[in-house]
């Protein structure tokens, strides 16, 4: 791949299904600054966008993502771009929660360290049988300590520090055990899994899902009071949407709901 290819390749489909390839095949889509910096105007692209619903973030080649760009780190060991290289991926990450849109990973291959907190940090991934996730940095002296912050928070403590702790890898089945993933697909049926899983958002109200995401993210940090008070104010102005009378309605005379927002 030349280096005047696009580092994500966008492709929009009228339904309201974005997807944003990883393109850096040849580097198995390692997360150089250049890389960061193009996911990050993508996603807040969509963040303001109406039009897309669900976003869906994939790899090019054989990996989803193998984490920071090593060569990179190593041609600039100062300590303020590695400081500024970090800080860009965490913004990153928590960009992805903050988005409206849900976002999916489709994992049809490796994730590894800063990948496999891409992974984490989707709000849904989907993996093939194939694909496998390790927190790997251990493994050459340097602790997965940014990728923990999202893995601690899909994980139990105890599986998460064992793959901080040991950088080895996990299958899918074992990833969707300990909940970093939602489903496991064949290779060659990874796709209809995601188009399930995204159909199954899109047909519901886009009000209702960018309401409920923005009070998950939020009510996490709150203690369980707090985290009460807030969802009872977001639900009550839900229950005003137009979309939730439409909803409601359409429920109670059994028949399908026409939502505005889509």
């Amino acid at each position: 791949m030349s280096h005047e290819e696009p580092f994500i390749l966008r492709h929009d489909r009228p339904d309201g299904l974005t997807t944003l390839t990883l393109n850096r095949p040849g580097q198995f889509n390692s997360l150089s600054k250049a890389m960061l910096a193009a996911l990050q105007a993508e996603l807040e692209a969509i963040a303001a966008s109406e039009s897309v619903r669900v976003v869906v973030i994939a790899g090019a080649g054989r990996a989803f993502c193998a984490g920071h760009d090593l060569k990179e780190m190593r041609a600039n060991p100062g300590k303020e771009f590695l400081q500024a290289l970090f800080a860009q991926c965490g913004q990153l990450m928590q960009t992805i929660g903050r988005l409206p849109q849900p976002v999916i990973a489709r994992v049809h291959g490796i994730a590894t360290a800063a990948g496999c907190q891409l992974v984490a940090a989707c709000d849904l991934a989907v993996a093939a049988d194939v694909a496998r996730f390790a927190v790997s940095g251990i493994n050459v002296g340097l602790f997965c300590s940014t990728p923990a912050v999202a893995l601690s928070r899909n994980l139990g403590r105890k599986a998460a520090l064992e793959m901080l702790f040991t950088g080895e890898f996990i299958d899918a089945h074992e990833a969707k055990a300990k909940g970093l993933i939602n489903r496991i697909a064949p290779a060659e049926a990874l796709d209809a899994e995601i188009e399930r899983l995204a159909a199954a958002i899109l047909a519901k109200s886009a009000v209702a899902i960018r309401l409920g995401k923005n009070m998950f993210y939020r009510q996490l940090e709150m203690n369980q009071s707090d985290a009460y008070a807030y969802a009872s104010e977001v639900m009550a102005c839900n229950m005003m949407s137009e979309d939730a009378g439409e909803g409601i309605d359409a429920f109670m005379e059994k028949r399908q709901a026409v939502y505005k927002g889509r």
